[in-house]
């Protein structure tokens, strides 16, 4: 171990580790929000996209010029400005040159920069690149004094602490970073309509977030796609500057022949890779989860077409869509996040007017500094032009001077009262510049330079002149990147928040006759077709429960006796090869529970249920449905209670037996109707518990088997009593097994 030596032990503070931790982790926080993650409000930039450029711009790698090797830069980077690994540098600037990936492209790129694919760039020293006009167009000023200029990090260089920016970038571009404990997310947007809301806040500035939204519609993504949110949804978004908005593929219908048409998808949402895309929808077309489609196309080229093929012709475009936009990545969820680095490098979340109202004071800072650094200049080539008129005036002797005086420069200065600047600009001319003076031209340039002076003053005391400047600037930005120009079109679609759609499941689900056969040990399965039963085989020891004929397009309900409703889809109901599946793999049945009933579930359907007990009440079939594997309760029991039936309600009637072979007939309006319950008692037993029930009219008679074939009993008045009596025994030929059918 390591001695400490004596002179270090006095500088040795005790402090406990979790402060240590503390304020070390804080440290670090802070230097990945500030230096790293968030964007800064005045230029939309973060600290590695201002290096890459303002090294790009060293290297005068401007629009006019030729394009230099990636790897020049990003070596440029990373020696002067970055100290970063040289592949973070380069993936930053790759996504910079990206027309999916960014609304106004900074780096104008040549080589293979990827696709909307995912495909990654090529390495750095096969692409090259160089500045576009919006980037030019962001450090315009820079040597003008319009912004701060900091060391670097070894103390060598200099770089930009922000950049003039007089393209409205965070905006426009937009910006995306997840810091420690806090992350950034802004959509791009179209920069015409950008112009548009700050040339209104310059003449209204208390105008609030919701009419500067008639300007802004909302984002406007390089990849197109459509907006479908509601009015309110997105001012609340940019009023408080986090929200959700739902941006959706373009889609078309393409008619085909023979009634067939195909769905074309022609955009799909921002930052989703197309390859990743279809190939999770073609996955879950595998799976069956998308029960709607047929088949999936890409056939893309530069431009996007992945065709779509419907299972059916009698789905609609419509129903199909919505279908795919609920299940896939057709649509998305872009969530708004504007936090980002004020003037003074604090993080914090803004709306919209916030940010445009900072863009604006960093542009009037702008045109202040460059104002006076103009304004200095113009100063001092005053001082200059008065110093050549007097030169002119005055040739011959200055001649004189410089030729005869060993150190002309005082002597000049006191002859003529010339200040040292002057002295110093007369002797530094060339001969020929001498000969070639005019008073005429002096005294206009004087003249020229003095208005401007003038103006330059006024601009800087008048804060309305100083916004009139910044609208012309704005203006101009607009006529270069605007919606008339063909990079500044607006690309994604502006739509009403959609509709839900209905989809029905025949729609989902090809229509098709099935049997489902329950087990009494619960094993289930559906046979093809309506098909007898009697020579069906099962496992040993096992045998038939329930068959009920149906539809793959049914909802199969399963009532068990622990007084819940289950439901299966027919079509998901395992094939009628082998013994089927065990019902507990599907839905959550305890295993002291058995199903008691199965049926088709039917709309706008009344249904009796009732347990051992005799107790009961009627629900309506739209109040059974569960949303769960678990099921939903209906009947509430007793410990000692089990649910017994499921009837359909048919009839005025009902007529009810127990296991005591009593029998009771009452009006089916004395059931009450209910949600849930315990329900009321239909029949009272000492020692038995109920067996049966069954709708009726009763003009019809009560119909039960007997014997070889089925008797009406007409003359029913022995039995009919008021609901929770006794009984009688039933009418002679009933049968042994206390069942209506």
């Amino acid at each position: 171990m390591t001695e400490i030596k004596e002179e270090h032990i006095e500088n040795i503070k005790e402090t406990k580790l979790a402060d240590a931790l503390s304020e070390r982790y804080l440290a670090y926080a802070m230097s990945t929000i500030v230096a790293r993650s968030l964007p800064d409000v005045r230029d939309g930039l973060k600290p590695v996209h201002r290096r890459l450029l303002f090294a790009m711009r060293q290297l005068k790698l401007d629009p006019n010029t030729g394009f230099k090797k990636c790897a020049r830069v990003v070596g440029d980077v990373i020696g002067k400005y970055h100290p970063h690994g040289d592949t973070a540098v380069y993936d930053a600037m790759v996504r910079l040159a990206q027309d999916f990936a960014v609304r106004y492209p900074l780096v104008d790129g040549q080589g293979n920069f990827g696709n909307i694919d995912g495909d990654r760039a090529a390495a750095m020293r096969y692409t090259e690149a160089r500045l576009t006009p919006v980037a030019l167009a962001l450090m315009e000023g820079l040597d003008d004094n319009a912004v701060d200029f900091d060391k670097t990090y070894d103390g060598e260089e200099e770089e930009p602490v922000v950049m003039p920016a007089a393209f409205p970038n965070l905006l426009a571009n937009g910006s995306s970073g997840i810091a420690v404990g806090m992350a950034t997310n802004i959509p791009p947007h179209n920069v015409g309509e950008v112009c548009d809301a700050l040339l209104y806040l310059i003449k209204h500035p208390e105008t609030e977030v919701e009419k500067l939204l008639d300007f802004i519609q909302g984002p406007d993504f390089p990849t197109g796609g459509v907006l479908a949110e509601t009015r309110d949804n997105i001012i609340k978004a940019y009023t408080t500057g986090r929200g959700s908005m739902k941006i959706r593929s373009k889609w078309e219908k393409e008619e085909l022949s023979h009634g067939q048409y195909q769905i074309v998808i022609t955009e799909i949402p921002y930052m989703v890779q197309k390859s990743d895309l279809i190939m999770r929808i073609a996955k879950m077309l595998a799976e069956k989860k998308l029960p709607m489609l047929a088949d999936i196309r890409d056939e893309s080229s530069d431009q996007v077409r992945i065709v779509l093929e419907p299972k059916s012709r009698t789905v609609s475009p419509e129903q199909l869509m919505e279908h795919l936009f609920k299940n896939t990545e057709l649509q998305i969820n872009f969530n708004l996040n504007m936090n980002v680095l004020d003037a003074d490098h604090t993080p914090r979340v803004m709306n919209l007017k916030e940010v445009l109202t900072a863009f604006l004071k960093h542009r009037d800072q702008v045109l202040i500094r460059r104002s006076r650094y103009r304004l200095d200049k113009i100063e001092h080539r005053m001082e200059l032009l008065q110093g050549f008129l007097i030169a002119y005036l005055n040739l011959d002797r200055v001649i004189e001077i410089i030729r005869n005086e060993d150190e002309p420069k005082p002597i000049m200065m006191s002859e003529f009262s010339l200040t040292d600047i002057q002295a110093e600009a007369i002797l530094n001319m060339r001969l020929r510049s001498l000969r070639r003076l005019e008073e005429a031209q002096i005294k206009n340039e004087f003249e020229s330079l003095g208005l401007e002076k003038a103006e330059l003053e006024a601009l800087l005391i008048d804060e309305h002149l100083r916004f009139n400047k910044l609208s012309e600037e704005i203006n101009t930005i607009k006529k270069q990147f605007g919606q008339k120009t063909k990079q500044g079109a607006r690309r994604t679609q502006i739509a009403e928040a959609p509709q839900i759609i209905d989809v029905p499941i025949e729609a989902m689900v090809e229509k098709e006759p099935i049997t489902v056969v329950l087990s009494k040990k619960g094993w289930i399965r559906a046979l093809k077709g309506n098909t007898e039963t009697t020579d069906l085989k099962f496992k040993e020891g096992d045998s038939l429960k329930f068959s009920l004929p149906a539809y793959t397009t049914d909802n199969i309900m399963f009532f068990a006796s622990n007084g819940r409703f289950y439901t299966l889809l027919g079509d998901k109901i395992p094939g009628g090869r082998g013994f089927g599946e065990p019902l507990r793999l599907s839905i959550d049945l305890p295993e002291d529970a058995e199903v008691v009933s199965l049926f088709s579930f039917k709309p706008n359907e009344k249904l009796l249920v009732a347990s051992q007990k005799g107790k009961g009440f009627l629900v309506s079939s739209a109040d059974i449905m569960p949303q769960t594997r678990a099921g939903k309760i209906i009947l509430n029991l007793a410990d000692d209670d089990k649910a017994l039936f499921v009837k359909p309600v048919i009839g005025d009637h009902v007529a009810v037996i127990g296991t005591n072979r009593k029998m009771i007939v009452f009006k089916t309006e004395e059931i009450p109707t209910m949600t849930r319950g315990s329900g009321v008692i239909l029949q009272r037993y000492a020692e038995a518990k109920l067996s049966d029930a069954k709708f009726f009219n009763l003009e019809d008679g009560l119909s039960f088997p007997s014997g070889n074939g089925t008797r009406v009993e007409r003359n029913i008045a022995l039995w009919v009593s008021k609901r929770a009596t006794v009984g009688k025994i039933p009418p002679v030929g009933f049968p042994r097994s206390n069942k209506f059918s």
